[in-house]
């Protein structure tokens, strides 16, 4: 899938997009979903969409779960790839999860898609009064720690989760005010 730069939208899921975020999900076969609002049943994509709204207000939560808004990155009618920024951090998500998460369709990878989407979900969280922005991948996904470190993430700290995977913990820092 070849993109143009020029024709590229954040936006609110909607019902717009939903044949492509059905190809989106069968493309991805059985690739794990990321970010995880990607996992939630799409059948009645009515009801999945409340879910993504509902997350965003605060309502209807899961327990353990934060606030969070889920963003398309679209061009025109194709969903290329998804974010999800969390409003704040609990204990766990500190531990390993951090502010945000995203998925790049696979056709659409390589495009520097990723970059892009990060560095516009760093300003979603900056927009949502969140100073330092932790963002956390696995020690062995090259992809998402290049993308976390062309997008100003510094790496602060290793950990090591339930099964072993090593998680590389980034913080984007607040520039202070000159």
């Amino acid at each position: 899938m070849i993109i143009n730069p020029d024709k590229l939208s954040l936006v609110t899921p909607g019902m717009a997009w939903q044949a492509s975020y059905n190809r989106y999900i069968d493309e991805l076969g059985e690739e794990e979903r990321y970010p995880f609002p990607m996992d939630f049943d799409h059948r009645d994509f009515a009801a999945m969409l409340q879910k993504i709204a509902d997350f965003a207000a605060g309502v209807n939560l899961p327990d353990g779960y934060v606030a969070s808004t889920t963003l398309w990155l679209v061009s025109g009618d194709e969903l290329l790839a998804v974010a999800n920024i969390r409003h704040t951090l609990n204990d766990n998500l500190r531990y390993a999860g951090g502010h945000i998460g995203l998925g790049v369709r696979p056709s659409a990878r390589g495009q520097s898609l990723g970059n892009y989407l990060m560095q516009q979900s760093i300003n979603f969280a900056r927009q949502l009064g969140i100073g330092d922005v932790h963002i956390h991948c696995y020690k062995n996904n090259r992809a998402s720690r290049r993308t976390i470190e062309h997008c100003g993430g510094e790496l602060e700290s290793e950990v090591a989760i339930e099964d072993g995977t090593v998680v590389w913990r980034y913080v984007v820092k607040k520039k202070s005010a000159a």
